[in-house]
């Protein structure tokens, strides 16, 4: 038996109870995304049932080849670590830290004695925007682009040609390190590796995330306790701070990610979890307010669905869910409180089944850890008998 898991990273389904606490009333990512480009041509994702959770104009309502129902977050925030975490078992009490004026003068200065360069920026902003603004600076002083979001984020951008990438995460270990040790809860620290000429910057794929260290145990550290193996591709190791991964394989982006993923499930024979992050949807056009982008991708990764169900095997089960929202129709740029969808099929998962409304995405994790016979998480109800038996 294996369980293939696939985030796709940010597309919620509609605003949370508490969203009005986090300024995200009327935020829908699949709804309103599909609204703004006249309709999303999902075909495959609605015959796993995504059009029977919300009115998604072009995703009809069918009856689904296997269980679908939507999830709500139980911690506070609505960030990718928050998320990751919940869905493997762990509930936050308290957020993590975010910095709306910009980081503690005494991080920052100890940060540059550490680094032995200058910090510029130190404010919330768009990565791009920011980028553009301070890029001439940077390259002429060498000083390094620290920036933050809404999210528990400490980002460090830096042109390839001015500070190479390897040093570049040099300075990221050397911010984990000081923010745990001076006892900052930040989720992320994440290099910004960027190329090219003022104004026309651009990203490179070598962004890198150092999490923080999960604070409790994850359905990944007891699959991995269990001898079942967890191949995490994409920013998966990243999220959880490579705990509970036996195997971390990269990706450059979505097409990237679905193929490894396609492959993984070819190669891995074994009983095994395939976790898999797909990340476009967030990055490229949720932050970037790109709905015809968003659209897209998520026609992208429709059409892979195929291949990868005709490449399951007779007791496999493919998981598809998410993280959090992020709107590319609101004027925000950043993440939304959002409920995500929950799509469960395989040969031997009943058809049709409505999971209703799910208290904590912790039921996915629970669910995951019961279908392996593995001992139960914290938190998190199972639904392994409404989708098998």
């Amino acid at each position: 038996m294996r369980v293939i898991a696939i985030v796709l990273d940010s597309v919620g389904i509609g605003e949370l109870p508490d969203s009005h606490l986090y300024g995200d009333q009327g935020s829908n990512t699949l709804v309103n995304t599909a609204k703004a480009v006249g309709g999303l041509n999902l075909p495959n994702l609605a015959k796993m049932g995504l059009g029977n959770l919300d009115d998604i104009l072009g995703v009809p309502k069918m009856k689904a080849i296997g269980a679908y129902g939507i999830m709500h977050e139980k911690s506070p925030g609505k960030d990718s670590t928050t998320g990751h975490w919940e869905l493997a078992g762990i509930i936050l009490k308290k957020p993590f830290d975010i910095f709306p004026n910009g980081f503690p003068k005494e991080l920052i200065e100890e940060f540059e004695r550490r680094t032995r360069r200058k910090v510029i920026g130190n404010k919330p902003a768009s990565g791009t925007e920011i980028i553009k603004e301070l890029g001439p600076e940077h390259e002429k002083t060498g000083a390094l682009i620290v920036y933050t979001s809404a999210d528990s984020v400490f980002q460090i951008a830096a042109k390839e040609e001015i500070i190479p990438v390897e040093e570049l995460y040099k300075y990221c270990e050397i911010a984990r390190k000081l923010l745990d040790e001076m006892g900052y809860k930040v989720g992320r620290v994440i290099a910004r590796p960027f190329t090219g000429k003022y104004p026309n910057y651009v990203r490179t794929p070598r962004r890198h995330d150092y999490s923080l260290e999960p604070e409790d145990e994850t359905l990944l550290d007891i699959l991995v306790e269990s001898g079942i193996p967890v191949y995490g591709i994409g920013k998966i190791y990243d999220l959880y701070a490579g705990r509970g991964i036996t195997q971390h394989i990269k990706t450059e982006d979505n097409l990237d990610g679905i193929l490894k993923t396609i492959e993984a499930i070819k190669e891995k024979n074994h009983t095994c979890m395939i976790f898999t992050n797909l990340v476009d949807f967030d990055m490229k056009y949720g932050h970037r307010n790109d709905p015809y982008g968003y659209a897209k991708a998520l026609e992208q990764f429709d059409q892979y669905l195929p291949e990868i169900w005709s490449n399951m095997k007779d007791d496999d089960f493919l998981f598809i869910t998410a993280d959090h929202g992020c709107d590319p129709t609101t004027p925000s740029t950043d993440h939304s409180r959002e409920r995500v969808p929950i799509l469960v099929c395989g040969k031997i998962v009943k058809q049709d089944v409505n999971l209703g409304i799910r208290e904590t995405f912790a039921d996915f994790g629970q669910t995951i850890a019961d279908l392996f016979g593995v001992r139960k998480l914290k938190s998190g109800t199972s639904f392994k008998d409404l989708i098998i038996g």
